[in-house]
């Protein structure tokens, strides 16, 4: 086993703090906006096949972010853990929580292996109520196809995010974004080959979407294990250790995880939840929602890559406790947020029809969609200021303020308010529900936020005659 040094003391702990924070979340950012265009890709092929199909992916959509959310939210917890750890310089507490959270990793594919056999099918069902109609029976033939393929194969995905959490944690985020990236662009590559059967490949449809989706994230699994097993001296992984359950550290990941977990599951709960009040309306309405969800990743995924690498580098500051560069760290990754989720609202109001030709939309879904976009962006600027609030929670172990914020904008606001605007009778007015809800969720975060900031953050604050030693 290598020694147990910590080559990335100086860049977290002195490099200024902007340039590390863009060293950090930079290629994080740049795979995340891959990860969102193969996404896009995926549905835009999927689209081909008919809106019945893209309503099939829409369905499935739910589980397979309640997949995302189990496998992202442990990675919090673990990297949290181990950033901190690294900040300290205990090394054994560091190699624990890696080796720990492959552990966890395994666990949770092991859990969404048993819902493929047993539970995908009724999954997609509930969401289409009582309807008996050809349309759908074939939704969620090809939604049930989709979602037992991409659960009961998700081993791959797990371990990409485990490994590339592992990278991210200890400043190789450039190895990081080269094993997303290359996940993202096998995906791309094998959509059409296996969706519409070209090259020889035997026609799969929908099926063949989420084939070619496992494809892209075993390869980024293997990729990910390699270049932390090669290049990250850091973490030392162990067979003896991964097979050894550690209790303590198990429960310290979690206590940061676990809160994560629900967080990111609330998401999958609210758009199950939109997806039956839409399907009231049409699946096209659906439909349009799923594509909207597809769309905003373009805005939300790099925001989300900027609040991962911000995440380490306000742990790692706060076990070396440096107020100083806690509060830069925020100011500029406030900034930045918030413009490019300017930028989308802008993109979303100016050019909505645009966006939604890419999926092929006839006239039914332009008529629901162009207002759908126009509405929903509007709230993005305070949902930049909520995922940013919520990376301070999250380096300081305090996620269960991300939950309460979370549960406050989509189960206890967004659905209810959702739910009473159908009642009008118009899908158009259920597009207000969130903006609505993201106003309520920035009050929430800036209160909390004050008070993280003040129990944690300012008591960092040397006093003035020692600073000026």
């Amino acid at each position: 086993m290598a020694s147990n040094t910590n080559p990335k003391e100086n860049k977290m702990g002195v490099m200024p703090v902007k340039r590390l924070i863009i060293s950090m979340a930079l290629p994080m950012m740049i795979s995340m906006l891959v990860q969102a265009l193969y996404n896009v890709v995926d549905s835009i092929f999927v689209a081909r096949l008919g809106e019945d199909a893209l309503s099939a992916v829409t369905y499935a959509f739910p589980l397979q972010n309640l997949m995302i959310a189990v496998g992202s939210g442990t990675g919090v917890g673990m990297n949290a853990l181990l950033s901190r750890s690294l900040g300290e310089k205990r090394f054994d507490k560091s190699d624990s929580a890696a080796n720990m959270g492959i552990f966890l990793t395994f666990c949770s594919f092991i859990v969404f292996l048993l819902f493929a056999l047993f539970g995908s099918h009724w999954a997609v069902a509930v969401q289409l109520g009582s309807s008996t109609s050809e349309s759908a029976a074939q939704i969620i033939a090809d939604g049930h196809a989709y979602l037992s393929i991409v659960t009961g194969l998700s081993l791959g995905l797990f371990f990409q995010m485990t490994f590339e959490r592992l990278l991210q944690s200890t400043g190789r985020t450039q190895l990081s974004m080269i094993s997303q990236t290359t996940g993202a662009v096998i995906n791309i590559i094998f959509d059409p080959i296996m969706i519409f059967g070209l090259f020889g490949f035997p026609r799969l449809g929908v099926a063949g979407a989420a084939y070619a989706t496992v494809l892209g994230q075993s390869v980024a699994a293997l990729l990910g294990l390699y270049m932390n097993l090669k290049f990250n001296s850091d973490i030392h992984l162990s067979w003896k250790s991964i097979l050894r359950p550690d209790l303590d550290t198990i429960k310290r990941i979690y206590a940061v995880g676990i809160p994560s977990i629900l967080m990111m599951s609330i998401g999958s709960i609210m758009t199950y939840g939109m997806n039956m009040i839409l399907t009231a309306f049409s699946t096209t309405a659906t439909a349009v929602f799923g594509v909207y969800f597809k769309l905003q990743s373009f805005f939300f995924m790099p925001v989300f890559g900027l609040n991962n690498g911000l995440i380490p580098v306000l742990a790692y500051n706060y076990g070396a406790r440096r107020k100083d560069r806690i509060d830069e760290a925020l100011k500029f990754s406030f900034g930045v947020a918030i413009t490019i989720m300017l930028c989308g609202t802008l993109i979303m109001h100016l050019f909505p029809d645009v966006l939604l030709r890419f999926f092929n939309a006839d006239a039914a879904m332009l008529e629901i969609g162009i207002p759908a976009q126009r509405i929903i962006s509007l709230c993005f600027p305070f949902a930049a200021i909520g995922i940013i609030s919520g990376s301070i929670f999250q380096a300081f172990s305090q996620s269960i303020y991300s939950l309460i914020i979370s549960l406050g904008r989509q189960l206890v606001v967004l659905l209810p308010v959702a739910w009473l605007l159908s009642k009008t009778g118009d899908v158009t007015n259920v597009w207000w529900a969130f903006p609505i809800a993201e106003g309520v969720s920035v009050v929430l975060s800036f209160i909390f936020f004050r008070k993280i900031y003040g129990q944690v953050v300012k008591p960092l604050e040397k006093p003035k005659e020692e600073a000026g030693r």
